[in-house]
């Protein structure tokens, strides 16, 4: 299991030692007190509050059940990733068929919301690694970066947290993680300027070699 929180990150009763506060997720030690529901009754207030504030005619029927909706994509689907309950089951197994070379999955759907302005973060993910004798199915690599993205990040946390995640599962330092994404905090307020996108990426064992961090980026590049 996955675990949040100012404690190390933990995946499957393990704790992720190189995780340093600094890009663990900003959580208090009572993050978890309140239930899912009493989380969502409160949100759903407080936010009733906003729309008020606003000026929102919450009779309408449009309006009236619009903090309701709110609150449960908030809990449940957006920032679920914050609950260690909603944390991806991972199995690792024996890499029986000896499987040497770079195994790459592209084109990962990235998901997520700038805590600066809570506005949404959309890209893609593509990650490598080579198996020092474990490996993961291809799905889980995917639901470990929909883990870490359904809470509010920064991309370069996020980046930093599959990698340090991915190289704790696989026991491998030889870990690859490029982010490339949409900021609408950039693109609908501020500045407004559209197309831009941000890239972060991590790189560890293997891949701190040029060569293959330039296979990596070649393969990546290709349509």
């Amino acid at each position: 299991m996955l675990a949040t929180g100012n404690t190390k990150e933990i995946i499957n009763g393990v704790k992720i030692t190189d995780i340093e506060p600094m890009i663990q997720s900003p959580l208090r030690p009572d993050a978890f007190d309140l239930s899912d529901a009493q989380k969502m009754k409160r949100i759903a207030g407080h936010f009733r509050e906003i729309m008020e504030i606003l000026g929102l005619d919450m009779t309408d029927d449009s309006l009236q059940d619009t903090p309701k909706r709110v609150a449960k994509m908030y809990v449940q689907e957006i920032f679920s990733g914050l609950n260690p309950a909603n944390s991806p089951q991972i199995t690792s197994f024996e890499n029986k068929y000896q499987y040497r070379n770079m195994l790459i999955e592209r084109n990962i759907r990235v998901q997520s919301t700038c805590e600066h302005h809570f506005l949404p973060i959309q890209g893609v993910a593509h990650i490598a690694y080579f198996s020092s004798g474990k490996v993961i199915g291809l799905s889980k690599l995917n639901r470990i970066v929909e883990f870490y993205a359904r809470r509010p990040q920064l991309q370069e946390r996020l980046t930093i947290q599959i990698s340090k995640a991915l190289q704790e599962i696989l026991d491998t330092q030889d870990v690859a993680v490029y982010i490339d994404a949409k900021h609408l905090c950039v693109e609908a307020r501020g500045v407004e300027h559209q197309g831009c996108s941000t890239i972060t990426s991590d790189f560890g064992g293997r891949f701190l070699n040029e060569s293959v961090k330039s296979e990596f980026l070649n393969a990546i590049s290709r349509i």
